[in-house]
């Protein structure tokens, strides 16, 4: 008969004359789906505040008489935050667990919310900085978590799905930051009218976040009761005492197609943060007074890849083809991007809605495979330290991207930057193909399986033989 003892039971060499040691049972647990939908909801809030600005960015310059690269600067804040507080963060996230970094996610996203509501005159730029670096703090303990959750909550059969879920929040924020200040906010000339137009969102905003921090103290969880799959359930069952912190961190960076794939997610990423940044500018440039298509535009980048996601994520859980996937999806996003260029300036905005989608499919559908990626190049080691880590590439490559192309912009066109992201792409798609698909944590699901005895395992059930009578 085969036994699954819980953690903390007696061991089954009490039991059965030293057999082996006690078995975490893996199941499922219902709450699985509420912490995922709360981390979305307030992942969703913080994007939203970072794309706010940007996405009306010529209704800011006149409100607050700053330049354009100072608006930019608002936008690229949050990237130059996580740079110097991953590590901390991440440490955190390891010792102390999910629970600790949903509730500061969530109150940071509040606090930079409600203090944006004093910024509301053309002299108190600096308020809106103030807010927008608390919101970039907030997005330190948001960024690496999507991949953590799914390891920690999800069974292997829906780990990648579960993480595209996760990407979802932060992208529809983004699609939201797209759409909604261009419908609030209108482009007048009236301060006082500006002023007020700009306290609804800001208010609507702080009354969000305020909800969703009330909600994660409420209902957020450490993790399950039991663990979702054999290779959590072998990463909790190791003695705290071996592991370290920065033995972790050295072993990612010795490990060669992790490294490559560091590279390769920053430059995608880094495309679409410029992107993101630059979109305005880049659509009022052809299309004079098309604030809200502008919007629209990156709206349509965004739900689109939003669908990419999640088809992505389906299809990684169904047929694990990591590698090919992720090389397929990074040619594609090149292609998308080369025929966004070359249609933006052609006065036709249906065309530009087309080639934008098709971008948006492709390159905002890369960010969960890239997390998935890691996570599988990069087993036992914790999944925040690896998404960290990506997500810093991105945020470095993301500054030099946004202020490359907006320089680039300024003083050769539009479409010589987007020509400078198009060589990105294609240098990221390159080095893709030399990483290897070694799929570690599919390897140790796979082990776990097969293993009908296993004596010294904390995680594989034991099968004992009945007494013969």
């Amino acid at each position: 008969m085969v036994l699954q003892e819980p953690v903390g039971a007696p061991s089954l060499s009490t039991a059965a004359g030293g057999v082996g040691d006690a078995v975490a049972e893996v199941r499922l647990s219902r709450l699985r789906w509420a912490v995922l939908l709360l981390f979305s909801s307030y992942s969703l809030c913080n994007a939203f505040q970072w794309i706010q600005y940007g996405s009306i960015s010529n209704v800011f310059v006149n409100f607050y008489d700053v330049s354009t690269f100072a608006i930019d600067w608002l936008s690229m804040s949050y990237m130059l935050i996580y740079i110097p507080l991953l590590f901390p963060v991440a440490w955190l996230l390891d010792k102390r667990g999910l629970r600790i970094i949903a509730l500061a996610g969530s109150a940071f996203n509040a606090m930079g919310a409600w203090v944006k509501l004093g910024s509301l005159k053309p002299h108190l730029f600096p308020v809106t900085v103030l807010g927008q670096v608390i919101c970039g703090l907030a997005q330190v303990f948001i960024l690496g978590m999507p991949s953590r959750i799914a390891s920690v909550w999800f069974g292997s059969h829906e780990v990648s799905t579960a993480c595209s879920i996760a990407v979802f929040g932060n992208q529809l924020g983004i699609a939201a930051g797209f759409l909604i200040p261009p419908v609030l906010i209108p482009n007048v000339d009236d301060v006082e009218k500006l002023a007020h137009h700009i306290s609804i969102m800001f208010f609507m905003t702080a009354g969000v976040a305020s909800a969703l921090f009330i909600l994660v103290i409420i209902v957020f969880k450490e993790k399950p009761p039991n663990p979702p799959s054999q290779a959590q359930a072998s990463i909790q069952s190791r003695p705290t005492a071996e592991y370290s912190y920065v033995q972790s961190i050295l072993r990612l960076l010795r490990n060669a197609n992790f490294l490559l794939l560091m590279v390769t997610y920053g430059l995608n990423v880094g495309c679409f943060y410029a992107l993101s940044t630059l979109l305005n500018r880049m659509v009022i440039h052809h299309y004079p007074g098309e604030e809200v298509n502008a919007g629209r535009i990156g709206l349509t980048i965004i739900l689109s890849g939003m669908v990419g996601a999640l088809i992505s994520g389906i299809w990684l859980d169904k047929t694990k083809t990591y590698k090919q996937t992720t090389l397929a999806v990074y040619l594609m996003s090149l292609v998308g991007m080369i025929a966004y260029t070359f249609t933006l300036s052609l006065g036709h905005l249906w065309v530009v809605f087309v080639t934008a989608g098709l971008l948006g499919f492709f390159m905002t559908g890369y960010l969960p495979l890239g997390f998935e990626f890691a996570a599988e190049l990069t087993y036992p080691e914790s999944e925040g330290t690896s998404s960290g880590l990506l997500n810093v590439s991105a945020q470095i490559f993301g500054i030099a991207f946004t202020i490359g192309q907006g320089q680039i912009m300024d003083h050769f066109g539009t479409m010589a930057g987007n020509l400078l992201l198009c060589s990105v792409l294609f240098l990221g798609t390159v080095i893709t193909v030399f990483i290897k698909a070694d799929l570690r944590r599919q390897q140790a699901n796979l082990e776990h399986e097969q293993t009908k005895v296993s004596p010294e395992a904390y995680t594989i059930p034991i099968v004992l033989e009945e007494s013969q009578l």
